[in-house]
């Protein structure tokens, strides 16, 4: 294998465009995940590791509803002039996978680092459930194990600042320890001088609704733009429309990804910051978001290191969202946990082998029920579908405001659809689904009952009979039993109020409540807050708290899954 730079796929892109066209559909399916596949991790050869700064600024920048189909992984229908710089001085991976279809079980698995089937995690939406589900169904949070913190926190009790602009979605209440700021303000440039960060920044302008909310406004694009169309969609104008406003949609992301990086620059901060570029999942468009083919749960993902370390460069391991917790962590010199389902891709704890699998799920989503599990290896993906008495389309009363996806069903209810376009409204599901991604990346051939390949299939399916039992799958539990694992009697549990001991000045806190997150507020005894007044975030608890005969203390306590404990206040005697 050779380790190809990014200026061999900037030689395509002047084939290219020299030739005032932009790459087909059957390019961008067939040959740039060749291409990709082709590249070596070097580091794996040579031992190499980054050269960082002793604590590093990490900043994510995550983007909503995206496939690969950005310039630096292969489709060149539009410029992304900052993720192409991204792309130039940092590294490409190519075979990055989400564990769901959708972001609120994604970002439950990213947060914790544990499969979100794991955690009671895995039907979108768990903590806003209106009018979906079956009668009886009320929102409810998933319930880690007790020793869970989120990945914010880590960094956090390290000492780092943390900011998250400002989706949250992880499937339970943050606690307090989570963020020094979860809001539309929140940015590293509130923290303390010098005080190194953990940012997160989210662009909602590539999410599926925006397919139909941007339509008032002009495209950023040509309106004749040629873009590529997946087989399994119609090419009618009313599609083409909807296509070319994902692509006016990454333009605009990528204008204001740039505006963040900008801010990096004028900070002086490009020299001592880890960027992370990913999306929560795969694309928006009918047959890509909520399914586990790669059209919903393959995504960029973009690392730009401070040295410059393999600049340009694409590494091909595969990668789950179950290992950016560790890695993160890692990169900052933190162990990760013990209790994590994933691994350390980089970083001072990159000491495990390369995965040979990475695995998803699907579940609720919305008001319906699609059990699907699924195991991808570098080339094969085996999937396992439960509800063969379903369809493979569900109608989604979201989705359908896509005018795309209405045009799907005005062309399936008339009998317009092609054979490939018509795969999607069968009326009953296969058991199992096996793909050859790489010479069908479309994932449209099922070869689970071709004996050719009879081993490969026995080969995932054992290997997904084993994660399910290593993670104790809830997702076969009907979801009001679930709440009532979770939840006893539909009540959710409650985190017991801290308890407060001192000895000679230094105040201790604790709680009866294992693996509860403690937070506090110093103030001077002359002020009289709620926890709601509070204009500085509330300090994470990690060891005992020198306390003046003028101060007061504001306690509460978290688990996460659980009711936040009542407020306790605590003055010297």
């Amino acid at each position: 294998m050779i380790t190809t730079k990014i200026a061999g796929i900037k030689a395509i892109k002047r084939i290219k465009v020299g030739e005032g066209k932009v790459a087909s559909s059957i390019f961008l399916a067939l040959f740039v995940p060749v291409l990709l596949a082709s590249c070596s991790d070097k580091s794996l050869v040579a031992g190499i590791e980054p050269v960082l700064p002793e604590r590093p600024n990490i900043l994510w920048l995550v983007a909503e509803d995206l496939s690969p189909i950005i310039p630096p992984f292969g489709d060149y229908t539009v410029e992304t002039p900052n993720l192409s710089r991204l792309a130039a001085e940092g590294v490409r991976y190519s075979r990055v996978f989400s564990t769901s279809g959708v972001c609120a079980p994604s970002r439950a698995t990213i947060a914790t680092g544990l499969y979100q089937n794991r955690i009671g995690a895995h039907h979108m939406r768990t903590t806003s459930v209106v009018d979906e589900g079956p009668a009886g169904l009320m929102p409810y949070e998933a319930v880690p194990p007790a020793q869970v913190k989120m990945h914010s926190q880590y960094f956090r009790e390290i000492g780092y600042f943390t900011s998250n602009n400002a989706k949250e979605d992880y499937q339970f209440r943050k606690p307090l320890t989570a963020w020094d700021e979860s809001n539309s303000d929140a940015h590293w440039r509130n923290r303390a001088p010098g005080q190194p960060f953990f940012s997160i920044f989210n662009f909602g302008i590539t999410h599926e609704s925006q397919v139909w909310a941007q339509q008032e406004n002009p495209l950023l694009v040509s309106e004749n733009l040629d873009v590529p169309v997946p087989p399994y969609l119609p090419s009618t104008d009313i599609a083409l429309r909807d296509i070319r406003q994902v692509y006016s949609n990454i333009v605009a992301m990528d204008q204001q990804i740039g505006n963040v990086l900008d801010q990096l620059e004028e900070d002086n901060l490009l020299d001592s910051t880890i960027i992370f570029f990913y999306s929560d999942h795969g694309g928006p468009l009918p047959r890509q978001k909520r399914l586990l083919y790669d059209s919903g749960t393959h995504l960029p993902l973009i690392i730009r290191y401070p040295d410059g370390w393999r600049s340009g460069e694409v590494d091909d391991q595969l990668i789950s969202f179950v290992d950016f917790k560790s890695t993160a962590l890692s990169l900052a010199g933190v162990k990760p946990p013990n209790y994590v389902d994933g691994r350390a891709f980089i970083g001072k704890f990159s000491n495990t082998p390369k995965r040979r699998y990475v695995h998803s799920a699907a579940d609720r989503f919305d008001n319906q029920y699609d059990t699907i599990r699924a195991v991808r290896d570098s080339r094969f993906k085996y999937l396992r579908n439960y509800n063969l008495d379903k369809p493979y389309y569900l109608p989604l009363p979201y989705r359908e405001q896509m005018a795309i996806m209405q045009e799907l069903l005005r062309l399936e209810e008339s009998g317009s659809l092609n054979e490939i376009q018509a795969q999607w409204f069968r009326s009953q599901k296969s058991p199992e689904e096996l793909f050859d991604v790489d010479n069908d990346p479309y994932e449209l051939r099922n070869l689970a009952d071709d004996p050719h390949y009879a081993d490969k299939l026995v080969e995932l399916r054992t290997e997904m009979d084993l994660w399910l039992g290593q993670i104790n799958d809830l997702g076969f539990i009907p979801e009001l039993e679930l709440i009532e694992k979770l939840w006893t009697d539909g009540n959710q549990p409650k985190t017991k109020p801290p308890s407060i001991s001192e000895q000679n000045g230094m105040v201790r806190l604790s709680s009866e409540t294992v693996g509860a997150n403690i937070a506090y507020q110093i103030t001077s005894v002359e002020e009289h807050l709620s926890a709601k007044e509070f204009s500085n975030p509330w300090q994470v608890y990690t060891r005992p708290i020198l306390l003046a005969a003028d101060e007061q203390l504001f306690v509460l306590a978290h688990r996460i899954g659980f009711a936040p404990s009542e407020q306790v206040i605590y003055r010297r005697n």
